[in-house]
């Protein structure tokens, strides 16, 4: 890909990548500050963004069997007393109401950080033999956490998500679609957003509150950091015996029932964002763009005006079919000014149409990615962008890959380790097991264990940090 030029609308992407986040954010109209500290307002573009996210999901969990439902926002305080592991990690982050119609609830309510335990005590009504399972269901929702250091679609008091909460006759089925569901989301991330991850286990430490294990997808951003992008728990049967949730099995003895939950959130649209962008602005993966394909009319005088608009009007309607297409036809300003405005946006393809082009029945189709140009004619377009909107959202993912292989390493000696993480990278790294030096690396480097790889290296060696005997490598990262 070329070198790309600065915009002089955002904050240098090399020199501050943070203030660049934001600036992208805000510029390209994707969120917005909102009255309430900590709180985001999510704008048209952004939004759009997000609907198509939900559309694809949604069609992926329904292929897998799942049903989408709806819970309140409201939990009884009580319900997150129930499972010990479960309230402790979440109490610092809720948010409680305690009046509410002008007078003190006898109870107070909290809005929901999750929905494990509302979920869980209707199941008690809902199963009773096992015939009943297994109950594959998921739901679309708003989840408040009550954060002290927000950052856009990355971490804010509130945000949306969906929540799949499933319930199982055996560990063994339970535990399936644990991994499955993991899968689906791997496959949504580089199918989809066209970013590369990682799957693997969380530690202990990191392991969801409440949760026997916790998988997770990791993805690199543009600043060599790690986002969690996905978490699938296996949840054993800690919130089945916390509610006695039990059914009756084919011999007629009554079992706890083995349960899940899994999600993903609007932080993704965050990931996009730092995965794929450039100095320039946005890189929108085709398949989730909200606009896949802009057409910028070019005209200097007049008379050509009507021309060239007329024949842009045809050339998105040949267009519509096959692509999410808007035509730029805003007056008042230069097709310079335009090309600069969707670049940063992160549109896909820009076909450009002026007098010449009308003169040879045909128009220029430049991509995003790499800044490269063809001229096509204008019957042959709709076949080519079909195969130039492919070719980028090959072409965004295998940049993501490649970023991601050239910064990703593996480390045996502590120095090193530590000057990696002040560079930033992945590590693949020997760790000993434990908690405490898990918290050790953490404190000195402020690196984390992502996740333990299904595919990494599983040969023994010393642990990084403390030389003990390690079982594997794991993968370590500074992260958001």
């Amino acid at each position: 890909m070329p070198a790309q030029k600065k915009s002089e609308f955002l904050a240098d992407y090399h020199e501050d990548f943070n203030q660049w986040y934001v600036d992208v954010v805000l510029k390209t109209k994707l969120a917005d500050y909102a009255p309430v500290a900590g709180c985001m307002v999510i704008r048209p573009y952004g939004y759009a963004l997000w609907e198509n996210m939900v559309a694809a999901l949604d069609r992926m969990f329904k292929e897998t069997g799942h049903e989408n439902y709806y819970f309140p926002a409201l939990i009884p305080e009580s319900f997150l007393q129930k499972e010990a592991d479960h309230v402790e990690g979440f109490a610092p982050e809720c948010a409680v109401v305690t009046h509410g119609g002008g007078k003190e609830l006898d109870e107070p309510l909290v809005f929901r950080p999750t929905s494990e335990t509302i979920i869980w005590s209707t199941y008690a009504k809902w199963i009773h033999s096992y015939r009943d399972l297994p109950l594959l269901y998921n739901q679309w929702a708003n989840i408040v956490r009550w954060e002290m250091r927000t950052r856009l679609f990355l971490r804010t008091t509130e945000f949306l998500w969906q929540e799949g909460h499933t319930a199982h006759a055996t560990a063994e089925e339970a535990e399936q679609e644990t991994l499955r569901m993991l899968e689906v989301y791997r496959r949504f991330a580089e199918d989809y957003m066209a970013i590369p991850v990682i799957c693997g286990e969380k530690t202990e430490r990191e392991r969801f509150a409440g949760a026997v294990r916790t998988y997770s997808i990791e993805a690199m951003m543009g600043d060599k950091r790690a986002l969690q992008s996905g978490t699938s728990h296996f949840l054993g049967q800690n919130f089945a015996k916390a509610f006695n949730v039990q059914f009756q099995d084919e011999k007629g003895d009554l079992q706890y029932v083995w349960g899940t939950s899994w999600g993903v959130s609007t932080r993704l649209i965050g990931a996009i964002v730092m995965a794929h962008g450039d100095a320039q602005g946005l890189v929108l993966p085709p398949r989730l763009a909200p606009i896949q394909v802009v057409i910028v009319p070019i005209y200097r005088k007049d008379q050509d005006a009507a021309k060239v608009l007329a024949a842009a009007g045809k050339l998105r309607d040949s267009l519509s079919p096959i692509a999410r297409v808007k035509l730029d036809d805003r007056e008042g300003l230069k097709p310079g000014f335009k090309f600069n405005d969707w670049e940063m946006q992160g549109v896909p393809l820009r076909v450009e149409l002026g007098p010449r082009d009308l003169e040879s029945n045909a128009c220029v189709i430049a991509r995003r990615d790499t800044g490269d140009k063809e001229t096509v004619p204008q019957t042959g377009a709709p076949a080519r962008i079909t195969e130039l909107l492919e070719a980028v959202q090959q072409g965004v993912y295998d940049r993501a890959l490649a970023f991601r292989e050239a910064n990703t390493c593996t480390v045996d000696d502590y120095d090193e380790f530590r000057a990696r993480m002040e560079q930033g990278a992945f590590v693949l790294a020997h760790w000993d097991g434990t908690t405490e030096t898990e918290e050790l690396i953490s404190q000195e480097t402020k690196a984390t264990i992502r996740c333990i790889p299904f595919d990494g290296d599983e040969q023994p060696g010393r642990c990084v940090r403390t030389g003990a005997p390690s079982a594997r490598r794991v993968l370590f990262a500074k992260a958001y």
